[in-house]
């Protein structure tokens, strides 16, 4: 139920992380053990692990690339954290590829520069697994946490008219409390039900830009997943912080039996 939830929000980014992880520290120690032990037979294993953990950490990468790309809300601290965690992910990819290639042979006893390089990798990933860690949990990237009666996640992308109207719904899509996430030419707009009516405003929160369509709304009120901000989803008024600045909202037109978002003033 999380955004676009066949590839989105999905169990496979998560369940695919402890195969590189165990490969490519595995590789890591069964070189080190064949060194210090004097054993091939310990290296030669070593070389095989770091092959295949490299290519999980290829597949795995898939659904993370898109989790950054279409989950992760721009423009916020958790986009801020991802680009880190891609970056230290790949570095460490790297690190073992580059000695796996260094190595040549399989067979071939690996030298203090390989060793480095994969003990520089290991660092980078438990560096960036935290750092996934922290996304999962705090920034709560492919966590499914919908509420009681919140309904399936919606998500669209419309295009707006000149004057700056876009038709986002049908008028009885949603039920009280529900929100859509709804993509009007590239910008993220909520649009809410509540008990007076339907309302529509910005998705990011104006404290670290969490996205306001992935929390709850009830009594007239939004509260942000992050850190607990809550905005009157009328006004766009703060009734709760951390947040300090409102979020801006938009007006909204029933059209028949569509419903249609003013974006100009």
């Amino acid at each position: 139920m999380r955004s676009r939830a066949s590839i989105k929000g999905h169990p496979i980014h998560p369940a695919l992380i402890p195969f590189p992880f165990a490969f490519l520290v595995g590789a890591l120690a069964f070189d080190a053990a064949g060194v210090f032990m004097d054993r091939p037979a310990f290296w030669t294993t070593g070389a095989y692990l770091a092959l295949v953990g490299v290519g999980a950490a290829l597949v795995a990468a898939i659904p993370g690339f898109i989790d950054y790309f279409f989950t992760v809300p721009p423009r916020s601290s958790g986009k801020a954290r991802a680009t880190k965690h891609m970056l230290l992910m790949l570095s460490a990819v790297a690190a073992f590829g580059v000695a796996w290639i260094l190595r040549g042979e399989s067979t071939a006893r690996p030298g203090m520069l390989q060793l480095l390089l994969k003990a520089a990798g290991a660092g980078l990933l438990t560096i960036g697994g935290w750092m996934g860690g922290t996304l999962a949990f705090r920034n709560q990237i492919g966590v499914d946490h919908r509420y009681a009666r919140a309904g399936k996640w919606a998500e669209a992308s419309v295009s707006s008219d000149s004057d700056g109207s876009a038709i986002v719904a049908r008028s009885g899509e949603l039920e009280i409390d529900q929100m859509k996430l709804v993509h009007v030419n590239g910008r993220r707009i909520v649009l809410g039900r509540t008990a007076e009516g339907y309302v529509a405003f910005d998705d990011s929160c104006t404290h670290r830009g969490g996205s306001l369509a992935g929390g709850t709304m009830m009594c007239g009120r939004v509260q942000c997943p992050w850190h607990g901000s809550q905005f009157d989803v009328a006004s766009g008024a703060v009734k709760a912080g951390p947040a300090k600045e409102p979020i801006q909202t938009f007006r909204d037109e029933k059209k028949g039996d569509r419903l249609e978002v003013i974006l100009k003033p």
